[in-house]
């Protein structure tokens, strides 16, 4: 069986879980003959294990309802691991699409905005955090127009919007730094290895954050207005997944987010134009006023 076959597996072993009341083993063997998987019990016992021991996604059996529950209270990285099967699947549909019909990629349109630079140094920079190595690079900052040489220990690789950033601490620092990987040159995976505080975790800081820019600061209730029309999309592809519904009828759709404020969330709303209206807090209807004010003056 493929590695995309594997993983297809457990994507249907976590949605039949997820989605019943507690099913029993033969539900969930019953569920992936449905969809193809004609396999023994032992590989859906292996699975399960898999699934908890390799991703941290706790598969819990009750014996009292005599069937299987997900525990998501303690179950690591949750978000990660169910993007990370979706990510799986796709590309998994698409090319055994392009195998039956060399003409699939006719009918299928990708963003073309560009090509991301730096998708090469993904695999050396995850093996360097799994072994705790130090690495070296050169990194081109945007701002200053500068290059600069960095030796960085590496905790994170994280995704948004389509690009890859490493977050690590630099020297004796323990302050968690980000680069963007399409600015990375000259990337050297170290002998050197460092001792990962078991006190920090990258990971956390995003948990509340919107995008890559995060702070030390307390996070704050955030709540947005939306037209009907547009609230309709923010329903179906939430902002953060601290987003709760207030209002929701006809003229408007009013969420609420609990998120540490930050440089992608204004630009998050700005992209939503006149859908969007800011109902508090007060200092951000502020600033969001003030940059329209200075993005109009751009067109006197």
């Amino acid at each position: 069986m493929s590695k995309h076959g594997t993983i297809r597996r457990y994507t249907l072993i976590i949605e039949k879980i997820n989605r019943g009341h507690h099913p029993s083993f033969d539900e969930i063997k019953e569920y992936l003959f449905d969809h193809g998987f004609e396999i023994s019990a032992r590989t859906i016992q292996r699975d399960i294990e898999q699934i908890r021991y390799e991703f941290g996604f706790e598969i819990l059996y009750n014996r009292d309802k005599n069937g299987y529950y997900i525990d998501f209270e303690n179950c690591i990285n949750t978000e990660s691991f169910l993007r990370f099967l979706e990510i799986v699947n796709t590309a998994e549909l698409l090319t055994e699409s392009l195998s039956e019909n060399k003409d699939t990629l006719k009918y299928i349109s990708f963003d073309n905005s560009g090509v991301f630079k730096g998708t090469e140094n993904i695999k050396p920079l995850l093996q360097a955090i799994k072994n705790n190595r130090i690495v070296t690079y050169k990194h081109f900052n945007y701002h200053t127009g500068k290059t600069n040489s960095y030796t960085l220990k590496p905790y994170l690789l994280r995704e948004y919007q389509n690009r890859w950033y490493i977050i690590g601490t630099i020297n004796k620092n323990s302050e968690f730094r980000t680069f963007g990987l399409d600015r990375v040159q000259n990337l050297i995976i170290t002998t050197e290895t460092f001792k990962p505080d078991k006190k920090a975790n990258p990971a956390e800081l995003f948990e509340n954050t919107i995008g890559v820019v995060y702070s030390y600061h307390e996070q704050q209730k955030v709540i947005l207005s939306f037209t009907s029309v547009q609230g309709k999309y923010i329903k179906s592809l939430p902002l953060h997944k601290s987003q709760r519904i207030i209002i929701d009828n006809e003229d408007e759709l009013r969420i609420e987010l609990n998120v540490i404020p930050n440089y992608e969330l204004s630009q998050l709303i700005l992209m939503h134009g006149e859908t969007v209206k800011v109902i508090e807090p007060v200092w951000l209807i502020d600033e969001i006023k003030e940059t329209l004010k200075a993005s109009l003056k751009q067109y006197k």
